[in-house]
């Protein structure tokens, strides 16, 4: 009896303690959320370090602040824009630091930031960048910079621009995976990685032609930033003629190499210190905390942003999700605040029924207040699909848009489950049509033929509802459709897009059509769920990845390409490839 009274006496106590333990943690996090005062000293220089990945919002992570390492912080577009356009007009702020040698994020987001570098220094402030390796896109965001400086023994990754495509169809067949493709569009190269063991000659067209609009525009940015012909920098980078530092200098990339302790005595001459004084350098997470998220009116421009694969149900990180941005245009609609709305795409696509929801929510509010669609690295398939609902479309010249097509994919798994686990099924129906989503078994003739129809009626939806929202002709239309992907320059030249431009180039068409001059508010959503839900929401998920990480080891990146390859079940709206410039 003794001994049961102990026992009990000791799990009251572990729980009082691990309730005493949750509350004590819920006070740490709320204290390191709070924004604490920061003080930005007179003559100091602004220091961009952007290698996390990045997104359109920001969410902030007060621990990768206070633990440094031990949280990854998420960097957002859209915040990088409005902190160097508070920099541009802060009189403590005497210029930029640049120090970025790899980038996670698309083209078109280099191109905004890239601007926004560019517009900093028209008011006579300087911007320098220094790394000790620059990847491709960080290079062409350095160009942006007064002078370029490089470590003695670093590199300039200058040789062009590619893409990789990976098949899994070989790992199929020794799986015994059966994927049961219908698709519409000869361009529709999405599924390719489940049929072929290589590119399609149409698929190396297109990528080919991306490829060469997308580098063709970075070459004229450089070109004009660097003073060299753009015909000079096409023969640097192909023949790679820049393998080292020396290089790099010799062929005009970079002004001149440096170690750091003389790149801190380039900031100190910019700031006219002395040789052994303190650089007073404020960096990004901390600047942003002195800039206000928006000025005061009662006209707001509501600004919703469609980041990652379209799916039912709520978005999330990576996820946008149709009842979400549903609700949230809907409030926007009937807001009467609400004077404008900014749909800001960044989606290669993904589910065409979630599509086709907000489509009509945007269609709805576009008859009664403006509606302009921004375009970020991709608004592709499912993303233009989108897009195309509201009255203007802008986009960046490298945007990966168009792919107008759709295919539905069914993998019959019964080969594998019967000879490689041992699992077999019979199924018992009614009538002559069984399930129709179903992998334990191969699809009928009859059920292929309803699989095709279905797919092919879902491509006449989208190609009829394009050419009205474009103002085009449907037969005309789908010469520049077929699933076809195309950069934002050539859909400004096929009349899928509207303006070429940035995030603000949008907004000032919206506050423009809403009649409202420079009286207006930006207003981001959907808005962040407080840091706590986020934090305990992503406690099981954090602990599951690192241990499938640790069993998996390097076949962890398969592990998510299958994770990937599982979403494309049942008719989707999607681009074809993923293209990343580091």
């Amino acid at each position: 009896m003794n001994f049961l009274k102990a026992f009990l006496a000791s799990c009251l106590g572990t729980l009082v303690a691990l309730i005493l333990l949750l509350f004590l943690t819920i006070a740490f996090i709320s204290g390191l959320s709070e924004d604490k005062a920061v003080t930005v000293a007179d003559n100091s220089v602004l220091n961009l370090r952007l290698e996390a990945p990045m997104t359109e919002l920001e969410l902030d992570d007060p621990l990768a602040d206070a633990f440094p390492g031990a949280s990854e912080q998420s960097l957002g577009l859209l915040r990088i824009k409005q902190v160097i356009r508070h920099a541009k007009t802060d009189p403590k702020i005497q210029g930029i630091y640049l120090n970025t040698s790899m980038l996670m994020t698309g083209m078109a987001s280099l191109q905004e930031i890239r601007e926004a570098i560019l517009e900093f220094r028209e008011t006579g402030k300087w911007v320098v960048a220094y790394a000790d390796f620059y990847s491709e896109g960080a290079y062409y965001l350095a160009t942006a910079a007064d002078k370029i400086y490089l470590y003695p023994e670093g590199q300039v990754e200058f040789n062009g621009l590619a893409t990789e495509v990976m098949f899994f169809k070989k790992m199929f067949d020794k799986l015994e995976i059966n994927p049961q493709v219908f698709r519409v569009g000869d361009f529709k190269s999405a599924v390719e990685p489940f049929m072929r063991e290589s590119l399609s000659d149409e698929n190396k067209l297109q990528l080919n032609s991306l490829l060469s609009s997308i580098h063709g525009n970075m070459l004229e940015d450089m070109a004009e930033a660097r003073n060299i012909p753009v015909e000079r920098l096409k023969e640097i980078a192909g023949k790679m003629l820049v393998q080292d530092a020396q290089d790099a200098v010799k062929y005009g990339l970079v002004d001149s190499l440096y170690y750091d302790d003389q790149m801190k005595d380039e900031l100190r001459g910019r700031l006219n210190l002395d040789k052994n004084d303190r650089i007073p350098m404020v960096r990004y997470g901390q600047y942003k905390k002195t800039v206000p998220a928006s000025v005061s009116s009662k006209n707001e421009i509501a600004v919703i942003v469609a980041d990652g694969d379209i799916m039912p149900g709520r978005s999330d990180n990576g996820i946008v999700g149709a009842s979400t941005v549903v609700e949230l245009v809907r409030k926007a609609r009937t807001n009467k605040n609400v004077k404008a709305i900014v749909l800001r795409v960044n989606s290669p696509g993904g589910v065409f029924q979630s599509a086709d929801q907000m489509w009509r929510e945007l269609r709805l509010a576009s008859e009664s207040k403006p509606v302009i669609a921004s375009m970020s690295d991709y608004a592709a398939s499912g993303g233009y699909f989108l897009a195309m609902a509201c009255d203007t479309i802008v986009a960046r010249p490298t945007t990966i848009t168009g792919s107008i097509g759709v295919f539905s994919v069914l993998f019959d798994l019964s080969a594998f489950l019967d000879h490689k686990i041992g699992i077999t099924s019979e199924e018992v129906k009614t009538g002559e049509i069984g399930e129709l989503i179903t992998v334990t078994r191969r699809l009928t003739d009859a059920e292929k033929a309803i699989w095709q129809r279905q797919t092919d009626k879902v491509y006449e939806t989208f190609t009829r509802k394009a050419a009205e929202n474009r103002h085009m002709k449907q037969d005309e239309l789908k010469k520049i459709a077929s699933g076809r992907v195309w950069t934002g320059s050539q859909a400004l030249d096929n009349g899928l897009v509207d303006v070429l431009g940035g995030f603000d180039d949008a907004v000032d068409i919206a506050a423009r059509n809403a009649n409202v001059g420079d009286d207006y508010r930006l207003k981001f959503y959907p808005q962040p769920r407080p840091l706590l839900d986020r934090l305990m929401g992503n406690v099981e998920d954090e602990v599951s990845t690192a241990m499938l990480k640790h069993r998996l080891g390097d076949q962890y990146g398969w592990f998510k390409q299958w994770e990937k390859v599982k979403n494309y079940q049942g008719v989707q709206a999607r681009m074809p490839v993923e293209f990343k410039v580091h």
